[in-house]
């Protein structure tokens, strides 16, 4: 390889990372959730999406103000959850589980989770893009 060819291959290398740079260090915040008003409630699961960049649980249950509502409750990565004990397919369709999360500030049925407890009764939480559940904070 010529000096010349050497040199330009660096320039085109050099170039190229101010664009991903940006890339490696996005991610979404968790602002949306309000971390201050955790509520508690049983509901059925109706979806378990065990994907990246992240994992949801959408289910059928009662919120703090007692009426049933569909929520979609999102969790952290397959990495974190993996690291914590969680599998792909410990939460089926048609489950009946009790989380605490913290839901969104727009009091859309939305929440960001804490923890849940599974049918067997283990209770898993949700690494610490979430951190643990406070039960000061738990209204129903």
């Amino acid at each position: 390889m010529t000096k010349r060819l050497r040199t330009l291959w660096v320039l085109l290398l050099l170039s190229s990372l101010p664009g991903l740079i940006p890339q490696a260090f996005a991610h979404h915040s968790f602002a949306m959730y309000n971390n201050e008003k955790q509520i508690k409630f049983t509901g059925k699961v109706s979806r378990f999406d065990w994907t990246n960049p992240h994992v949801y649980i959408e289910m059928d249950g009662k919120g703090a103000d007692g009426k049933a509502k569909h929520w979609t409750i999102e969790c952290a990565n397959i990495s974190i959850l993996g690291r914590l004990g969680w599998t792909f397919n410990m939460i089926k369709v048609g489950d009946e589980i009790t989380v605490i999360v913290a839901p969104l500030h727009s009091g859309q049925p939305g929440a960001l989770l804490k923890q849940v407890k599974l049918p067997d009764g283990r209770k898993m939480g949700n690494g610490n893009p979430a951190g643990p559940p406070d039960p000061a904070l738990v209204e129903g």
